[in-house]
């Protein structure tokens, strides 16, 4: 089977919870529902309310983590279960707001692993302390010995070959992929994968959290390698800030990325963008959520110990229309 078919196959998602038509929510709860649809809790009557910690790496200003969240948020309210959002950058911080939701006794964890290393003895405690643990986002090659029954995410190894593919068959013979966080587990895989298809493909490390430095690096670099043919942004607004970049420095690369929002849909039907990897995210924090409220109510691991697949789906100018709607909303 070619590399192409086989991530295709992959982004088929794996057993979710069916979605339950809902209004407008919020982590405490949301409000009711319409007449006629399915009450809120409705499905959780013969459960307590439960105490649900999401945990994520989410840097500032990262909208990515607005849609996983909004997910959620969804399966919290139809789940009738008291979510807390919390989110640090650095691996040690994160650990520590592990820790914090195991001292209150939560009834269950979920939480990304761009930073598995740093994590592992909170979670060792979150196991100690008889918590159930799913990850997602980031961790799918990792999420089992850190304590996890479950992972919701793409792979990130097989998304970033898919695009090495596509670039490559699309002429592209000098790709610069750039990180805007080093260490990110995802991230660097990603990169990896473009590397794996096209080996001149150069790695290019920004600071994530200063989008003014993230411009003048990706300028500085378009400037020094006029081979450069194509860069790709790991994510909705760091690929949104290397389109300046390109512009700034009078640069004929094209530009692809990983994730979306409504304004980088917008710029793939446009034309200003040739694609993006979509893995998904409303996924992975409906299908977080939602499963350690399955594990609470019968023991069910969804996913059977692998984890459970929300990408890659490669959308460019042909699919982003079809998209462009739902990003507006917030759930691609």
């Amino acid at each position: 089977m070619s590399t192409k078919n086989s991530w295709r196959k992959l982004a088929a998602i794996a057993l979710i919870a069916p979605l339950v038509g809902l209004s407008a929510c919020s982590s405490q709860g949301g409000k009711a529902p319409a007449a006629g649809d399915v009450s809120q809790g409705e499905a959780a009557v013969s459960m307590p309310k439960l105490k649900i910690a999401l945990i994520t790496h989410a840097a500032p200003g990262d909208t990515f983590w607005d849609i996983v969240r909004k997910g959620a948020e969804e399966a919290s309210a139809k789940d009738n279960v008291d979510l807390q959002y919390l989110s640090d950058p650095e691996g040690g911080r994160q650990a520590q707001l592990i820790e914090q939701a195991v001292d209150q006794g939560v009834d269950g964890i979920a939480v990304t692993l761009a930073k598995p290393d740093a994590l592992a003895s909170a979670l060792k405690k979150a196991e100690a302390a008889g918590i159930p643990v799913v990850s997602l986002n980031a961790g799918e090659d990792r999420f089992k010995e850190l304590g996890a029954f479950t992972h919701f995410g793409s792979n990130e190894k097989l998304a970033g070959a898919a695009v090495g593919e596509k670039l490559d068959e699309d002429g592209f013979k000098h790709p610069v992929c750039v990180i805007q966080e080093q260490g990110h587990v995802g991230l660097e895989n990603r990169c990896a994968g473009v590397k794996e298809k096209i080996p001149a493909t150069e790695i290019l490390y920004v600071q994530g959290t200063d989008m003014t430095q993230v411009q003048s690096t990706v300028t500085a670099k378009l400037q020094a390698t006029k081979s450069v043919d194509s860069i790709i942004g790991l994510g909705a607004p760091y690929t949104l800030t290397i389109l300046k970049s390109v512009a700034a420095a009078n640069s004929s690369a094209k530009v692809a990325s990983f994730d979306m929002n409504p304004e980088l849909a917008q710029k793939i039907v446009d034309g200003d963008i040739i694609f993006t990897v979509d893995q998904q995210p409303w996924l992975q924090g409906y299908g977080a959520i939602d499963s350690l409220w399955q594990n609470k109510r019968g023991g069910f691991e969804i996913g059977g110990g692998q984890p459970v697949l929300t990408g890659p789906t490669i959308i460019a100018k042909d699919s982003a229309k079809d998209v462009l709607e739902f990003a507006k909303q917030g759930v691609r």
